[in-house]
């Protein structure tokens, strides 16, 4: 059986400690690697996008990385409750053009008794920057 400590019910250390665990793996850019914390039934909505299984997050976070080159992302717990988790991120990223963009939102998420992330909402925004304008160096 699959497990990713730490596991529910969290309390603000194990919050905190699950949610660097998801910047630090995300910032890794590895599809392969970072698929692994989700239940291989993973339910996500990402922006429009509705992503449902290991597998197609895999192909997601592929696609997504392919685009956004020099990925940085930071993460922040904003709240938790039994197996469940608000968080707030900002991430910084140029496309193959040269043009910088901060994308920033908030995710919801849902884990099972192995430390596994069931379900993921994320709302994200885009803001064009300037390099110069960049904080996530």
């Amino acid at each position: 059986m699959e497990q990713k400590p730490p596991f529910p019910p969290f309390n603000f250390d194990t919050a905190t400690q699950k949610v660097q665990m998801a910047e630090d793996a995300w910032n890794t850019r590895d599809p392969e690697k970072v698929c692994l914390a989700y239940t291989i039934d993973t339910e996500w909505c990402n922006r429009t996008e509705f992503i449902n299984g290991r597998e197609e997050v895999k192909a997601f976070l592929t696609r997504k990385w392919e685009k956004e080159l020099d990925y940085k992302l930071k993460k922040e717990l904003w709240g938790f409750r039994e197996n469940r988790m608000a968080v707030r991120f900002e991430y910084e990223w140029h496309d193959h053009n040269g043009q910088w963009y901060c994308s920033y939102g908030n995710e919801l998420w849902e884990f099972d008794e192995n430390g596994l992330m069931r379900k993921r909402y994320a709302s994200i925004n885009d803001l064009e920057i300037s390099e110069s304008q960049r904080k996530l160096l």
